[in-house]
Formats: C-alpha cells, structure tokens, sequence
C-alpha cells in the first residue's frame, strides 16, 4: 500500500512538473508573439513615418521647383518677350476679320486677299528676325524691313476704310472714325511691336557688362603692351598664325612657341633671367660659405698659425711665424693649418684659403674665355656656369668669372 501511494506522489509530482513546464512555455510563446506583434507595429508605424515624411519633402521640392520656375518664367526679359508675341497674336486677330470682310463683300473670291497682305508683313518681319541671327548685311534687313512695313501700311489703310465704312450699318460717324483709327493701328502696330521685340534682343544679346567691359579692356591694353615689349615675338607668332591653317592654332599657343623660337627658353624666361639666377645661386653660395667664418673659429685658427707655424709659409727654423697671417680675422681665411686633425691635433689646411690663393690657369682662363663667346658675352658668365665648365670649387670660379670680366668692362655695362 505505501509503495502504491508513493508511485501515487510521484506521478502527481511529475505531472504537476509537467503543468509547470508546459505553462512556462505557453507564456514564453504568448512573450514572443507579444514582441513580434510589437515590432511588426513598430515597424509598420516607422514606414508610415518614413512616407510620410517623403510625402512631405517630395511636396517641399515640388512647391520649390514650382516656384523656381515661376522666378525663372516671370524674369523681366521673359515677360518683354512672351508678352510681345501675345501682343502681336492680338493685333493679328483685331486686324485680319475686318480686311477679309472688306474683301469678302468686293467679290467672295477675294477672300484670301486679306491674310496674303496681312501674312506678307508678318513672313516679312520675320524674315528681319532671321538675317539678324544669320547677321545678314545690313542693306538685306532694311529691304526686308520696307517690305515688312508696306504690307502692314496697306493693310492698316484698308481696315481704316473699312471701319470708317461701319456708317452704312447705323454706327455713327465718330464711332466709325475711332472703329478704323483702331483697326489701323493694330494692323500696323503688330509689325511694329515686332520689330522693336527684334531690335531690343538683338542689343541685349551684344551688350556687355561694365565687368565685361572692364575685362575687355585690360584684356585689349594687356596684347597692346605685350607687343610692344616683345616685337620680335610678336612677329613670329604672327608668321606661325599664317603659317598654320585658319582656326587650328589658338593664339596663346602661337605666343608660347614664337617665345620658344625667339628666347629658347620657356614662356616668361630668356637667357639674361638664367644669367641672373645662376649669378644670385652663386652669391648666395657664397655667402653661406663666408657665413661658417665666425671670429672664434678665425681666432682658433690664427692661434694655430702661431703655435704650429703656417704650412709652407715665410716661418723660420723652428717652424714659427713671422708675421700676422694674411688678412686677419676679419679679411679672410688665415694661411696655413686652420684646424685640429684627429686625434692628434694636428691642423689641417683651409680648404677655401687654398683655392682663393690658387694661381689662375691659363687653361682655366681659355676655357671660361670660351664659355662666355658661346653664352654671347662676358656679362653672361655666373659662378656656377664657371664652376661646371672648369670643375673647381666656387671661390675660384668667382676669381676666372671676375678676371675674364675685367679683360672686357664694355660688355659687363
């Protein structure tokens, strides 16, 4: 009996379990769906959203596009323009009915005589528009121009009869007056507009800007100038333009390659700017090198001179000096060791006092002389061209430059 009872326990005890389970998952599927169904709606409600507000900037373009080409249509130029041509549709309209009744009640077969004389202006005035674009001679728009304005004078002559001819119908004499005095002066004011329409769009079109104009100016007095400075230049881009089929050489190319021809170097450069610029590279090196010659470094080397003597110098038997070296601390390297070598302390010569106290060579000299024949002058000769054509350091290089100048003062001026 127990163990009956407690199978019993147990098995209430497993199926209480299995109640407990299976509610937990039915509320874990019920959270879940719960939160899909949230998510859907979030969702759902996000892509609302979302169209809604491309509804709204779609709306927002629309509005503004609209209004950009309102500004762009209601332009003053576009209202002269459109609002001319309603202008003359008005005046052919008023002006065409009165001369085919006019017409029309002569004989019925006349009834195209009306829209000829009446298209003939229109055809006519629009053939001014054309040679304007085509810019046709001037004699050409003049022609088209009389014939423009005979036709509608002719047509502005017959609706003036006819509107002084409305008495016959029991309009009073005045109001027939003003009916003719009316249809005359649409039918000869539609050309007319017309043609001032043509007249104002023609110089609109050739009217520059005071920025444009400014532009064209400097532009004008800039070639002016540029010509005059550089005549053979100029010449020669002139033969090229010739020389070259019409349209296929731009002149600015043309510039650049007469400069090529005439100065051999590159626009803007010629072979005095190279001159110069070697000249001031030497200077500056120059310069520099002086510039490492501080007075304590003068003064270790003087002293030096003193104690070890100058090296092949006028000294004595025990090697002394006899005398201030040449040039002092301030007038230029000292004769002699200059600085300690290794170790040792043993001076070592100056390299730069050594070649400003080199003898010039006449072979140097023969062959700087060359240089500047083939540069075209002595005032032409530079530190560096020197230094690359006799390879020397540059203190002697500026030593042949200056005694090949000298040989010839009237070509340095």
């Amino acid at each position: 009996m127990s163990s009956w009872s407690e199978e019993r326990r147990r098995n209430l005890a497993a199926e209480a379990e299995q109640r407990r389970k299976n509610e937990d998952a039915a509320a874990d599927r019920e959270i879940k769906l719960r939160s899909a169904e949230d998510q859907r709606k979030q969702a759902n409600a996000e892509a609302k959203r979302q169209r809604e507000q491309q509804r709204r900037r779609d709306k927002a373009n629309r509005r503004q596009a609209r209004a950009a080409k309102r500004e762009k249509t209601l332009t003053p130029g576009n209202v002269y323009k459109r609002g001319t041509l309603l202008l003359v549709a008005l005046s052919a309209l008023a002006s065409l009915p009165a001369q085919i009744l006019h017409f029309v009640a002569i004989h019925w077969m006349l009834f195209s005589i009306g829209p000829a004389v009446e298209g003939a202006a229109w055809v006519m005035a629009a053939g001014v528009a054309y040679a304007d674009e085509r810019k046709l001679s001037p004699w050409v728009r003049w022609l088209l121009r009389v014939l423009s304005l005979s036709a509608a004078g002719f047509a502005a002559n017959i609706n003036y009869r006819y509107g002084l001819s409305l008495t016959e119908h029991g309009v009073s004499a005045s109001n027939a007056a003003v009916a003719g005095l009316g249809l005359a002066a649409v039918t000869l004011g539609g050309p007319l507009m017309f043609e001032v329409r043509q007249w104002v769009l023609t110089l609109s079109a050739s009217t520059l800007t005071p920025k444009q104009q400014a532009e064209v100016k400097a532009r004008a007095k800039h070639e002016k100038k540029r010509r005059k400075t550089f005549e053979r230049v100029a010449d020669r881009q002139e033969q090229l333009m010739l020389a070259a089929p019409y349209g296929t050489l731009k002149a600015e190319d043309a510039w650049a390659r007469a400069w090529w021809d005439i100065e051999g170097a590159p626009l803007g450069v010629t072979a005095d700017v190279i001159a110069d610029r070697l000249d001031a590279e030497a200077d500056v090196s120059a310069v520099l090198a002086e510039a490492e010659r501080t007075p304590e470094r003068l003064a270790v080397e003087l002293l030096l001179a003193d104690i070890f003597g100058p090296e092949g110098g006028d000294g004595g038997p025990s090697g002394t000096s006899t005398g201030t070296p040449n040039g002092g601390p301030l007038g230029g390297t000292p004769e002699g060791r200059t600085a300690l070598g290794g170790k040792g302390k043993r001076p070592v010569r100056s390299t730069a006092h050594t070649e400003a106290s080199k003898p010039l060579a006449e072979a140097d000299l023969e062959a700087v002389r060359k240089l500047a024949a083939a540069l075209g002058g002595t005032h032409r000769l530079s530190a560096r061209n020197v230094r690359e054509t006799v390879g020397c350091r540059n203190e002697y290089a500026l030593r042949l430059r200056d005694a090949v100048r000298a040989e010839k003062p009237e070509e340095n001026k």
